[in-house]
C-alpha cells in the first residue's frame, strides 16, 4: 500500500520524534523513505547594508541542512532502510506538499509540535497546513 513515506525533518528532537513510526510503516510495507529538510533563511534584503554577510549566512544555513540530511541518510542505510534525502529553501508546509507531489508519496508522515493558543496562533502550524492541503494522508505523531 505504502511505497514512498515522506519525512519531513526540521533538526529537532521533536521533529525526530517521528523516526521510529516512519520506520516501522516502513519496514511493514517494504517502502522507501524519504527524509525532508526545509532550510529556512532569511530573507536577503534583510542583509541589504552587508549582502557577503547575507550570503555567508545562508551558506552557512544550506551547509548545515546539508549535512544534517547526509548523517540522518547515512544513520538509516546503515539500519537496512532505502532512503533518499531531500533539501529545500522556502516555506515549509509549502515544500512538503510540493515535494509530496513531485515524488508521489503514499503518505506523509510527521510529528507535531503539540503548540497551542496564542503560540500557535503566532507561530502557525506547519503540521495543520500540510493536513489541510495535502491530498494523501498524513500521520501525525505527538512527540510526548
Amino acid at each position: 500500500m505504502y511505497k514512498k513515506i515522506l519525512v519531513p525533518l526540521d533538526g529537532s528532537p521533536l521533529a525526530e520524534a517521528v523516526l521510529p513510526h516512519a520506520e516501522a510503516l516502513a519496514k511493514s510495507e517494504g517502502a522507501e523513505l524519504i527524509l525532508l529538510r526545509v532550510a529556512v533563511t532569511p530573507a536577503r534584503y534583510l542583509f541589504a547594508h552587508n549582502p557577503a554577510e547575507g550570503n555567508n549566512i545562508i551558506k552557512m544555513i544550506e551547509k548545515e541542512t546539508e549535512d544534517y540530511m547526509k548523517a540522518e541518510v547515512a544513520k538509516l542505510q546503515k539500519e537496512g532502510f532505502t532512503v533518499t534525502g531531500i533539501t529545500r529553501e522556502g516555506i515549509a508546509p509549502d515544500e512538503i506538499l510540493e515535494v509530496a507531489e513531485e515524488i508521489h508519496a503514499d503518505v506523509i508522515t510527521m510529528s507535531t509540535h503539540g503548540r497551542s493558543g496564542v503560540q500557535r496562533w503566532l507561530l502557525g502550524s506547519v503540521a495543520d497546513r500540510v493536513v489541510h492541503y495535502s491530498h494523501i494522508p498524513v500521520m501525525l505523531i505527538h512527540p510526548n
